[in-house]
């Protein structure tokens, strides 16, 4: 059966109709594009937040302007020299490979009269191995009497702490705990012992008492220094997260990062908590990875000099 429209005014009706459908899918077409745009601002939005919400955490986690460690220095640069714990031939060379030592290094080398010392992003890696030095010659009971003895490991000298010391004159061991650098009483003895085996690293499993690497070794070193030089043992851990946030720049940020998340500013954590074994051993610090997505920094050494 065949129909005719013949009604001028169905006509009309139908062309009405028609151009609506047009403006209407018009308009959609136009929404849709708007809601695209807003969404490409708003991913460049969050991108430009989480840069600087990096910028932010590293400012707090290791400040470009360097920390100040509540310890005089002193000449032990300079005993150590002499010495021979450190070989300054070897000492130098290490670093003229790397661009040399500046001023303010060489005073920490080789001064007299050094005050309170500056750790920075660029002179850490430096600390790490004077601070290593002092922490392995100094004579301590830790040393003598702790894990490093345990004779399951055949030897304290089988550690990467006493073995990858190359920079001495002579024998490594022939200055391990030998040096009367600074001595303790036996309340600061009790409070380096204490401490040093609630500080961990992300290297391996292991607290500063059990300073089997160079960080561990440095560690205790500073430990002992602070110690003696009256410092507290709630200082002790905000200066020791500082220092191993410096040796070790992802690790710290990562974990900043992962309490960030969880609206937890880093100045507000517990430096004896993260410094503990559920964040900053090898082991618990897997468990951040796992929970946050790692940043990753330039910078940091490994266990070698």
């Amino acid at each position: 059966m065949d129909y005719k429209i013949s009604s001028p005014l169905l006509l009309q009706g139908i062309a009405i109709a028609f151009l609506s459908a047009f403006a209407f899918t018009q308009v959609f077409d136009v929404d849709i594009a708007l809601k695209r745009d807003t969404g490409g601002e708003n991913n460049q939005d969050a991108a430009a937040k989480a840069a600087v919400s990096l910028s932010d955490l590293e400012d707090a986690v290791f400040p470009t302007e360097g920390v100040v460690l509540p310890v005089a220095w002193g000449s032990l640069g300079k005993q150590m020299v002499e010495e021979g714990v450190i070989d300054q031939e070897k000492f130098e060379g290490l670093y003229e490979r790397r661009g040399g030592l500046n001023e303010y290094e060489k005073a920490l080398l080789y001064g007299k009269d050094n005050g309170t010392i500056t750790m920075t992003p660029e002179n850490s890696g430096v600390l790490l191995n004077l601070f290593w030095a002092f922490g392995l010659s100094n004579k301590n009971t830790i040393l003598e009497q702790g894990p490093m003895q345990d004779p399951r490991y055949g030897g304290a000298d089988r550690f990467a702490s006493t073995g990858g010391w190359t920079l001495a004159k002579g024998e490594t061991m022939d200055h391990y705990s030998v040096h009367a650098w600074v001595s303790l009483t036996e309340e600061q003895q009790l409070l380096v012992e204490r401490v040093s085996q609630g500080i961990f690293r992300p290297c391996c499993g292991n607290s500063t008492f059990f300073p089997d690497c160079n960080h561990g070794m440095a560690m205790l070193g500073l430990l002992e220094l602070m110690a003696a030089q009256g410092v507290g043992e709630d200082e002790m851990y905000q200066v020791a997260l500082r220092v191993n946030s410096y040796w070790f720049p992802d690790t710290y940020l990562t974990i900043a990062k992962y309490f960030a998340e969880q609206d937890i500013s880093w100045d507000k954590v517990s430096p004896k908590e993260v410094l503990g074994a559920n964040y900053s051993s090898a082991q618990g610090f897997q468990r951040v990875r796992a929970a946050v997505e790692p940043v990753q920094q330039q910078g940091g050494g490994g266990c070698g000099v």
